[in-house]
């Protein structure tokens, strides 16, 4: 509720928002009245957004050039540790071996300062017109898997080959969030576009269940952010 109320102050002095994930986008749009606000989109698909009233947000878009392959996590886990906060960078992009950060533009001079190795190897931060991945669509590997429900724990555990009390422990660890919110019943049972992420497995999102097998169990797609 704090981050709800934080926003919605920035947004009555006329300042956008940091930057929101989809939870946080609806909890805002409930105190918002429609038509009052204008959402700035950093590409056509993106997951993080801001809001704003009159004063467009002021955005870096960053390529992180590494001579090694990188993944959406060790790109994230070395934001965090430089102790600053989701809501001061956007969406991390790959593609094509290509590398992308959106980020806040008061925040950019610290970040451009500080971020300079990701896993052990030695990176360069290059700024980039925003244009460059205005028209970008995310990438997804598409999953089919067998499973005899759609409990998160039970889809969970198919999906990166364990036991289901390993994924009760990951639940009880904090490891898994369901919906940007940290997971703690692992009975939910997934609905259609529901975005969960394991703690070093990544992120997926929940299509749904294609058919029954013959055996009475389900053929289950869900959809990994690549």
């Amino acid at each position: 509720m704090y981050t709800v109320e934080k926003n919605l102050n920035k947004l009555n002095h006329n300042q956008p928002t940091f930057f929101l994930d989809p939870k946080e986008q609806q909890e805002l749009k409930k105190k918002l009245k429609k038509d009052t606000y204008k959402v700035y989109k950093p590409y056509i698909d993106s997951e993080k957004n801001i809001f704003y009233k009159k004063e467009k947000p002021k955005v870096i878009l960053y390529e992180i050039k590494s001579k090694t392959p990188l993944e959406h996590r060790e790109i994230l886990g070395t934001l965090f540790s430089l102790n600053i906060t989701s809501e001061l960078f956007g969406d991390i992009i790959i593609t094509n071996n290509h590398y992308y950060i959106y980020i806040l533009e008061n925040i950019a001079p610290y970040i451009k300062n500080n971020l300079l190795m990701i896993k052990n190897s030695h990176i360069e931060l290059i700024e980039r017109p925003l244009e460059t991945l205005k028209s970008y669509k995310k990438e997804f590997e598409q999953i089919e898997l067998i499973a005899s429900s759609n409990r998160i724990d039970t889809v969970i555990a198919r999906l990166i080959q364990t036991s289901r009390p390993n994924v009760l422990e990951k639940i009880k660890n904090k490891e898994i969030m369901l919906n940007y919110d940290i997971l703690k019943n692992n009975s939910y049972l997934l609905k259609e576009n529901d975005i969960f992420s394991i703690r070093r497995y990544g992120k997926f999102q929940y299509i749904g269940i294609k058919k029954e097998t013959k055996n009475k169990n389900y053929i289950i797609e869900c959809k990994k952010y690549k």
